[in-house]
Order: structure tokens, then C-alpha cells, then sequence
């Protein structure tokens, strides 16, 4: 049997992810509280309230350092606690502090690029990787292939999923586009697989780049990992809850 084996959220887009045991999916939105803020780089096109790709945003794809980050949201106070092994600990509000923020990354960017101006807020959908509301579904086996072909431990958090799940052979998820996947008691439409940028190759403890993660790929035919899906029902996940493709 399938089952889920973890829950993560992404609150600001690149800075961190944090866990959680259970969460509610609601049909045509995101993740409750992932990516709902994204760091704008001083030659972003990006408008407030509206999606824009990730070409606009601080990412650990040009900022390696910035995969080190952790993160817990208070969602009462909408404030959000910030770690990394180089800063202090930063506890702010994205929308009422966001210098705070800008001031915290500038050590972890280059200088030569674009660099950390300002933060957007996108409510509902998120700033996902896609032009629709997605949510990522990743295969613990496709995971474990890749750290076979490797022959390296790897953190699942190179790959900034939202459902980890086990119990499925290798690249299955491959095989998913069209369907529609019942994960506890919410149901998803599998849309398209995730393709994988230079971030997958630094390490999510240290921030360094450390890992041929896209070479990996390359060997089993292709640069994708994991599988992005539409909420098309609205229900419960939870840790342990059980997957079926339908």
C-alpha cells in the first residue's frame, strides 16, 4: 500500500520549508501557505497579486546558500521564523517587515546578480513554478534511484516537494500524467512532470553545491522529478493517509 510520508510547505518561495502533520487541500488553490510570498530581485517584472515565474524571484538555483534555509510560520500572527547555519535566527512579518528580510539575504546572494529587493504576496494560488495553483507529489523510490545512481546520501529537500510518499516503484510517477490520484481524502489531477533546474545540486544543510543531481537524471533519460497536480477535489492529507492512482 501507498501512503503519504511527510507534508511540507515552502511559506516564502526559496527561503526554507518547514513540515506539517496534516493540512487541508482546497480544489483550484495550492498548499495552504506555500509560496505565498516571493522575494523579488531588484529586476523583477513581477506585479503585486499577480503570478509570475520564477525568473523574477530569489532562488537557491542562482543563490546555492539560500537551499540552507529553514523556516516555521506562526499562521495567527502571519510571522515567520527564519535559520540558517551563516544568520542569526530572523523572526519577522513578510508584510510589514520586509527590509528585514531584504537585509538577512544580501550575505547569501552574489553581488553580481540581481539582488533581494522586495516581497510580493500572492494569496490562495501561490507563487508555484507553474501558471496554475500546483502541488507536488514526490516519489520516495525516484528519490532513493537517484541516490543509488550517485552513490551519495541525499536530502529529500533538494527537490522542494509538498506530498513524499512511499510504496510506489520508481519513476511511476512518470506514468501519471492525465490521471487522477486520491490521497487521503482529497483528490488531484496529475498535470505534468516537474522539470529540475541547477537548486536540486546544493545541499539543503550546508548550502553548497555538492550533488550531479541533473547528471543523475540525465542517466535514467530525462530531468524530471516529481509529478505537479491540480486540486479537483477539496479534502484532508495526513501523514500516513493512504495513495491510489485512480
Amino acid at each position: 500500500m501507498s501512503k503519504v510520508l511527510s507534508l511540507w510547505r515552502h511559506p516564502i518561495k526559496g527561503f526554507g520549508r518547514e513540515s506539517v502533520e496534516s493540512t487541508i487541500f482546497q480544489a483550484g488553490l495550492s498548499m495552504p501557505w506555500d509560496r505565498v510570498w516571493a522575494v523579488a530581485h531588484d529586476a523583477a517584472k513581477a506585479e503585486r497579486g499577480v503570478w509570475a515565474n520564477c525568473a523574477n524571484f530569489a532562488r537557491s538555483g542562482k543563490a546555492p546558500a539560500l537551499m540552507a534555509v529553514t523556516a516555521s510560520l506562526d499562521e495567527t500572527s502571519e510571522t515567520i521564523t527564519l535559520r540558517h547555519p551563516d544568520r542569526p535566527d530572523l523572526t519577522f512579518s513578510p508584510d510589514t517587515q520586509p527590509e528585514a528580510l531584504i537585509e538577512w539575504t544580501r550575505p547569501l546572494v552574489s553581488q553580481d546578480r540581481a539582488l533581494p529587493s522586495h516581497i510580493l504576496r500572492l494569496d490562495g494560488r501561490g507563487y508555484t513554478d507553474t501558471p496554475y495553483p500546483s502541488v507536488s507529489l514526490c516519489n520516495m523510490a525516484s528519490h532513493r534511484a537517484v541516490e543509488a545512481q550517485l552513490d551519495q546520501e541525499l536530502s529529500i529537500h533538494r527537490w522542494r516537494g509538498n506530498i513524499w510518499m512511499d510504496g510506489f516503484d520508481a519513476w511511476d510517477e512518470t506514468t501519471w500524467t492525465g490521471k487522477t490520484i486520491r490521497i487521503g481524502g482529497c483528490v488531484f489531477l496529475a498535470k505534468e512532470l516537474a522539470t529540475r533546474c541547477m537548486s536540486t545540486t546544493s545541499n539543503p544543510t550546508t548550502g553548497k553545491r555538492d550533488a550531479d543531481t541533473l547528471g543523475a537524471l540525465d542517466h535514467f533519460g530525462h530531468q524530471e522529478f516529481s509529478m505537479l497536480a491540480e486540486v479537483i477535489e477539496t479534502g484532508p492529507v495526513a501523514v500516513g493517509d493512504q495513495v491510489e492512482v485512480l
